[in-house]
């Protein structure tokens, strides 16, 4: 049988290798945003003749340096273009190339618009992702609760949802830096479907341990959450490879439209699937194993929680040498955070 457990650390360290890259990218440029976030030009264009794509009139103007433009149809031979501020002489030669390649055309409009994602819709978005990790939290708690310490079956359900999420955001950091890609509100879509995802996936693995516990009580929980995983495996693996052909698929012969949308969620199921085997359910058992392991990588993570977690243990009279770990592990990610802002003000 195959020892997953058994070499979780491996599989820890293979999630920071992948997250670290996202992670610095992401503090030291941030996101892209496109056009759906900052706002940009309204161009509405109607063509002599009929036959031209949507891709075909985006490929222009990612020749011309705005590769995040937004081209959607309005009627046979009217096209709705969003783009970023567009100046006078650059509309020109844009609309000379469309003529060359495409024949003659009609400029109906041309307007400055504001984003299609406004702060206000950013924020709520966030407020409801956050409210619903804490609503899945206290659900799967309560469905858990015929099982010891349920409350975290939910957290590491959560942290493996947070992962998924760096992951997605890092790589998109990463190509928005090196290869110029932009983050759209098709973006959020796919990110929201990866969340979803994640969660179930993590929800089947659980609910295999839960059953598990019962039926071999006595055996070590390693023993038990390495029976489950390998008994969901199959169907793990048969669910991603059904929706990663018909993503790749997309990806192939979608066109540049929906490019960006299949790829996120391309990344995001694969990252999806690995969580829920390589990350959630190893981390269950180290939070049963050895819980302090898991308050030094947190203090690092979140340097507020090392130093209450220090201190509790000082003042309380607990140990000297959880309390020394945690604030060693604190003052680290305090530097490291701090490293990280620091070169993104050199940077900028």
């Amino acid at each position: 049988m195959l020892d997953i457990i058994g070499k979780r650390y491996w599989y820890f360290l293979i999630s920071t290798l992948v997250l670290m890259p996202g992670v610095v990218f992401l503090t030291l440029f941030g996101l892209p945003l496109s056009i759906d976030f900052t706002g940009g030009a309204l161009l509405e264009v109607e063509f002599a003749r009929a036959q031209i794509g949507p891709a075909q009139v985006k490929e222009v103007f990612a020749e011309h340096g705005y590769g995040d433009t937004m081209v959607q149809t309005s009627g046979e031979r009217v096209f709705l273009i969003r783009a970023k501020n567009i100046d006078s002489a650059t509309k020109t030669a844009i609309e000379a190339d469309l003529e060359e390649r495409f024949g003659d055309l009609t400029e109906l409009r041309f307007e400055s618009v504001g984003p299609a994602v406004g702060e206000e819709v950013q924020q709520r978005a966030l407020y409801a992702v956050g409210l619903a990790a804490v609503a899945i939290l206290f659900y799967i708690t309560w469905a858990f609760r015929h099982v010891p310490n349920p409350i975290r079956f939910g957290t590491c359900t959560i942290i493996a949802l947070i992962h998924d999420v760096f992951v997605v955001v890092g790589v998109a950091a990463i190509l928005g830096h090196l290869r110029g890609w932009e983050v759209d509100a098709l973006f959020l879509t796919a990110l929201l479907t990866v969340i979803g995802f994640s969660v179930h996936d993590s929800i089947v693995v659980f609910d295999r341990i839960r059953e598990n516990v019962k039926r071999r009580a006595g055996e070590p929980i390693e023993s038990v959450v390495n029976h489950s995983i390998i008994q969901t495996l199959n169907r793990s693996m048969i669910t991603e490879l059904n929706v990663l052909f018909t993503l790749i698929a997309l990806l192939l012969f979608g066109g540049v439209t929906i490019r960006g949308f299949a790829f996120t969620l391309l990344i995001g199921i694969i990252s999806g699937t690995y969580s829920s085997i390589f990350t959630a359910s190893p981390l269950l058992v180290e939070w049963e194993r050895r819980p302090e392991r898991l308050l030094y990588a947190l203090s690092f993570v979140l340097p507020p929680v090392g130093l209450v977690v220090g201190l509790y243990a000082l003042l309380r009279g607990g140990s000297k040498a959880l309390a020394k770990r945690c604030f060693l592990a604190t003052g680290l990610g305090v530097a490291s955070i701090a490293a990280l802002f620091f070169l993104r003000r050199v940077i900028a």
